[in-house]
């Protein structure tokens, strides 16, 4: 999970204030060396750890303990507040061209996953109502032009290229053209990449951004290379001057040091995270959603987000009806466990939950992935009516959906067992007031 190694050793360093009537400086110092180590270890950049725990040193020994907070909760809000200060304050949104086209160019080092990123840019532009097309101004990458259009061909947007030319400043310009043409509203540049940042490469963006003027330029960066990324975010926004940063997987990444690093050094924000190999995953960066996780208190309203696009209101309407005469099938156990791969998966829910930062290690989460699958397997082994109506399960019958499964009779009692306890619970739930809403809002998602 991202910033899993962080989250417990901030956590661990915070317990040691919690239960004192009264904090003093030494204990202060005690928490903030940890604090100190812990930032260090995430890879973050050494002159914003020491900017950041002088900060926050200096407000909590200044600050008047707050009456309904004790003096630990009163340090853990300071650097909840200092946390997100340090990545941007507020949330940084895509801005779009008053004149209606908005050109917006990508551009990074080879292997940060530009390509695939404009296509999840463009997806993201069109939910928000924009015409998006792509533009294959990379002419150097071998199969860079292919691989475009693969991305736009799944997403539906269309690709502009020119195999002819390696002149990328007058592909540019025949997109741009073609778009306005056709009434595409956004373009989405992908540019050529290096391994490192060199002056050819300079040249040719610079060259490219002159001719088009576009409305933003977004430089993408993997996380996964910690301070390495931040380098590179700063030699590109010194070269060329970046609007802002999508950073790409985030949700890989552990440590965490890159994004916590990039906004203090480069002043530039983190506009987008790629979180997932899938084409939607492209999140919109919350800094206060992001410190709030960091610091083991989870993420509620990207989860109810999540949920609010991963299920279906009619669905849910109609699974509580089936709840509440006690007609949940083993089939819509099977659809709720989509729902939750839908979500992100049990590493993505964890990471969003209260509390589950630092407690819920990967293997276990591993575990869990591969239990859900088993279970789908389980399921899919039984006919129609077995689905419908998990009476008739004698024990021929679990023996046969055993071996189509590939497990023991013992796995599929199991989840029998399992179903008829949700079951139970489920019925129990949309009894409730709250629990009718509930049902209703997140299709029974527990």
């Amino acid at each position: 999970m991202a910033f899993e190694g962080l989250s417990e050793k901030l956590n661990k360093a915070f317990s040691k204030l919690k239960g004192k009537g009264v904090i003093t400086e030494a204990d202060l110092n005690d928490a903030m060396r940890e604090v100190r180590l812990a930032l260090l270890e995430a890879d973050v950049n050494y002159k914003v750890v020491k900017d950041f725990v002088a900060s926050v040193k200096e407000k909590a020994l200044g600050e008047d303990v707050m009456r309904s907070l004790t003096p630990a909760q009163q340090v853990i809000k300071i650097v909840n507040d200092e946390l997100i200060a340090l990545m941007g304050g507020t949330t940084s949104k895509l801005t779009y061209s008053p004149k209606g086209f908005t050109t917006v160019m990508l551009v990074g080092l080879q292997g940060t996953g530009k390509t695939t990123t404009s296509g999840k840019l463009a997806l993201h532009v069109r939910k928000e109502g924009k015409k998006p097309m792509l533009a294959a101004c990379d002419i150097y990458r071998p199969a860079a032009i292919d691989q475009l259009e693969i991305v736009g061909k799944q997403i539906g947007v269309p690709v502009y290229s020119d195999r002819s030319t390696k002149d990328a400043v007058a592909i540019a310009r025949a997109a741009e053209k073609e778009a306005m043409a056709k009434g595409y509203n956004f373009l989405i540049l992908d540019t050529a990449g290096r391994l490192q940042i060199d002056e050819a490469l300079m040249d040719e963006l610079k060259n490219i951004k002159d001719a088009l003027h576009p409305h933003e330029i977004l430089l993408v960066v993997d996380a996964m290379t910690g301070q390495d990324a931040v380098n590179a975010a700063q030699g590109f926004h010194d070269a060329l001057g970046i609007d802002g940063i999508i950073m790409t997987k985030l949700d890989g990444d552990t440590r965490g040091g890159a994004a916590l690093s990039v906004k203090a050094v480069t002043g530039r924000p983190i506009k987008f995270t790629g979180v997932g190999e899938k084409i939607e995953a492209l999140e919109p960066f919350y800094p206060d959603r992001m410190a709030s996780r960091i610091l083991g208190m989870g993420d509620m309203m990207s989860l109810i987000e999540k949920a609010q696009e991963a299920f279906d209101e009619e669905k849910a309407a109609e699974l509580e009806k089936r709840i509440s005469k006690n007609q949940f099938t083993l089939e819509d156990y099977l659809d709720q466990m989509g729902q939750i791969r839908n979500m992100g998966g049990l590493g993505k829910l964890m990471d969003m939950l209260p509390g589950a930062a630092g407690k819920i290690s990967d293997q276990q989460i591993s575990d869990g992935e591969k239990e859900f699958k088993t279970m789908e397997a389980i399921i899919l082994s039984m006919t129609p009516a077995e689905r419908k109506d998990p009476s008739i399960l004698n024990a021929s019958r679990r023996k046969r959906i055993a071996a189509g499964a590939g497990v023991t009779v013992n796995k599929v009692n199991s989840l029998i067992k399992k179903y008829e306890e949700t079951k139970k619970l489920m019925k129990q739930v949309t009894n409730g007031k709250m629990g009718k809403r509930f049902a209703r809002k997140f299709g029974g998602f527990m």
